[in-house]
């Protein structure tokens, strides 16, 4: 049974960072795709970044140079480092495993002065 937790969140100023995890378990971890979502308040959820069992990554537009997904097979962890971060990003972000449809409970970031 898959499932996932996600932590790290929390209030930061603009430009401020944080690093978000994502526990997962109930798969082989190390051969499967993971992803980063976030949904705004009164948004629908968006996609933010991925990155394959080869490592490589794809990111988002709206978050490309600022954020950085990677994964630590051995953890069963994914991570999203976020750098730089402005008002816009204020959201529950959430992890998924592709493929899945089960999402976690997510966790909150907001970016505010």
């Amino acid at each position: 049974q898959v499932r996932v937790v996600e932590s790290g969140g929390g209030l930061v100023q603009p430009g401020g960072s944080l690093r978000l995890s994502c526990a997962a378990s109930g798969i082989i971890f190390r051969n499967v795709i993971m992803g980063w979502y976030r949904q705004a308040p009164g948004n629908q959820r968006e996609w933010v970044a991925h990155i394959a069992s080869d490592n490589s990554t794809n990111y988002a537009d709206a978050v490309k140079g600022r954020f950085t997904i990677s994964r630590d097979n051995a953890k069963n962890t994914v991570y999203l480092q976020m750098n730089s971060l402005k008002p816009e990003d204020t959201a529950v972000y959430y992890c998924k495993v592709f493929g899945q449809t089960y999402w976690g409970q997510g966790t909150q970031v907001t970016v505010s002065s």
